[in-house]
């Protein structure tokens, strides 16, 4: 079995030596149905007294053009329109020489009529470019039977390259329609791409009934109402493999599941990303928290715009691993933020020019369990940082807050806005410190957009807090690039306010999910508010924000607390056993909900 499997292997020499004995069969074919075809198919003998002569130069023209044109080195599956280009300008060239030589030495060939060479050129250039384009014709034909049907919405260019990825296989759906969906392509309905139809988008629902289809591929940019009222429409149909067109590394195009997140992503206009690159390239950045999930982003994206050096510094030795793997020249660093005598270490040797601290304990639920953990972590270690950078003088320190830092209800949110307190007021002598607050990101670590997930897989129900609770969202590669923008900007004791867009209600996130992800009715079950959990979020305690160059960041205003009386306070907030009365006396507006106590 073994031998046959290696005969039977394709290889080039196998696939040249068949071809060549298939164009010399098409050659002879065709060089005699050109005899026949100028004698009405009754030739005269004395014209056949040179025809193998005629044959044979006719073949060996023929095949050293064809490999001279990459002919032989093309695989039939794949032939194109460049591939049927290449055989007629080899036939082209076969047949010039082939003149030039009958020219030249006519007596070698006389008697032979002219017109026998110009049909035995149109003959044998469509034998050969019909043994090529057969194999395409008949995988394409297979194709459309074993793998599943798909129509594209968006007649363009994405489309052709789709339509050409699922004839070579690259992709396992047959392509059965095209909806012009958008008013400018309307004018191209009822013309083909590649084969296949355009329609307008009154035929979506008849044609996926039509043809039973349960894939569809979106290969064009839309607002967030549009795509949301089209993936609803699609729901409606029982589609529920919504895929979008990707370019990949190589330049070709693929499809990736359609996800939650690209209806969430708001995608901001003013990414400054040369204010970016300006900024981190060429400069020692330090990032704390590095192997979570905001902080391994930052990491990224910090190599991405041409870091000089990066120092990764996390509690978690698998989170930190994790982010080591993905860049394995950044130094990395176990430390708890809490141990002050590390950090002045790394501090002292490394000598990093921007410190990120993205270190914190985020979960509300678990820090309203873990009070006196939650500020030591928050706030302690959040201090650590801060002095440690300022002693050996890091020119840039840049905080991440939170929104929920804004009248907090819960223990986590009043410790980062203790954090931000102190950012704003300590004598940061040669740094500049900056802090910058925004919402939920899709794809943390902490997100409910992986939990509904989870339920929806193992068939719900789906658990929610409460029918009216709300939440800000952005990517975290977007708003991670925003913290990096707005630091960009910051002369110090700024907090910098990141637009998050228009607040999300969860419920309507629940079900939109059902709808993209479920192929069932799930169920959605409400669980009543959790320790702490506010309804919904803010990102400004007042209205004294002030623009910058960008309209996606703000600064909020500031607030003076003597720096003095703050450290105080947090000393005593620190050695209290039932810190809850301190909390709020730091952060008046701190209102802990005790109904969820």
């Amino acid at each position: 079995m073994q031998e046959k499997r290696g005969l039977f292997a394709p290889s080039f020499t196998k696939r040249l030596v068949f071809f060549l004995g298939a164009d010399f069969v098409l050659f002879f074919v065709s060089l005699h149905f050109a005899y026949a075809l100028r004698f009405d198919f009754s030739v005269p003998t004395e014209f056949m007294h040179h025809f193998y002569l005629t044959f044979f130069t006719l073949t060996l023209l023929k095949w050293g053009s064809l490999y001279i044109f990459g002919v032989y080195h093309l695989t039939w599956r794949y032939f194109s329109l460049h591939n049927a280009q290449q055989i007629i300008l080899a036939h082209i060239l076969a047949t010039g020489l082939f003149l030039l030589i009958f020219l030249s030495y006519s007596e070698l060939f006389s008697p032979l009529p002219r017109s026998i060479i110009a049909i035995d050129f149109v003959l044998s250039l469509f034998l050969v470019g019909a043994l090529r384009l057969s194999k395409r014709l008949i995988s394409e034909q297979q194709s459309k039977i074993s793998t599943k049907p798909m129509i594209i919405i968006g007649a363009n260019h994405k489309a052709v390259a789709l339509i050409k990825s699922a004839k070579n296989g690259d992709i396992p759906y047959s392509i059965q329609a095209i909806i012009a969906w958008e008013p400018s392509t309307f004018n191209l309905c009822g013309s083909y791409m590649d084969a296949v139809k355009i329609y307008p988008p009154q035929q979506l629902e008849r044609l996926c009934k039509t043809y039973e289809i349960q894939s569809v591929a979106i290969t064009i940019d839309l607002p967030q109402d549009a795509l949301k009222s089209l993936l609803n429409q699609l729901s409606s149909y029982n589609i529920h493999d919504i895929q979008r067109s990707v370019i990949l590394e190589n330049n070709t195009t693929s499809l990736k599941q359609f996800s939650i997140e690209d209806l969430l992503a708001r995608h901001p206009q003013d990414l400054d990303k040369s204010a970016i690159s300006s900024f981190i390239q060429n400069k020692t950045v330090l990032i704390t928290g590095a192997g979570g999930s905001i902080g391994s982003e930052i990491a990224l994206q910090c190599d991405r715009f041409g870091a000089k050096k990066l120092i990764l510094i996390d509690h978690s030795e698998y989170n930190l691993y994790q982010i080591g793997e993905k860049l394995p020249e950044a130094t990395l660093r176990l430390c708890n933020i809490l141990n002050r005598a590390a950090l002045d270490a790394i501090m002292e040797t490394k000598k990093p020019d921007i410190v990120i601290h993205a270190a914190a304990y985020k979960h509300v639920p678990l820090c309203e369990a873990n009070i006196q953990s939650a500020i030591m972590n928050n706030v302690q270690g959040s201090c650590n940082v801060i002095d440690s950078a300022i002693a050996y003088n890091v020119p840039k320190i840049v905080i991440i807050s939170t929104d929920k830092a804004v009248r907090p209800t819960n223990v986590m949110g009043t410790t980062k806005r203790i954090v931000e307190l102190y950012a704003q007021n300590v004598d940061s002598k040669n740094s500049e410190i900056a802090a910058v607050r925004f919402g939920n990101v899709l794809g943390s670590s902490g997100s409910v957009i992986p939990k509904f997930k989870s339920q929806i897989e193992s068939g719900g129900p789906i658990t929610l807090t409460h029918p009216d609770i709300t939440r800000y969202f952005m990517l975290i590669s977007e708003a991670c690039q925003l913290v990096l923008q707005a630091a960009a900007i910051a002369k110090g004791k700024e907090l910098f306010i990141l637009d998050m867009g228009e607040p999300v209600k969860i419920v309507d996130l629940a079900r939109t999910m059902i709808k993209l992800y479920a192929k069932e009715e799930i169920e959605i079950v409400m669980s009543g508010l959790r320790p702490g959990e506010k309804l919904y979020e803010e990102l400004l305690i007042d209205d004294s924000e002030q623009k910058t160059s960008y309209a996606s960041i703000m600064i909020a205003g500031s607030t003076h607390y003597p720096i003095q009386q703050l450290n105080a306070d947090i000393q005593s907030l620190l050695e209290a056993t039932d810190p809850v009365a301190n909390l709020k006396n730091i952060v008046p507006e701190f209102t802990p909900d005790t109904s969820n106590l």
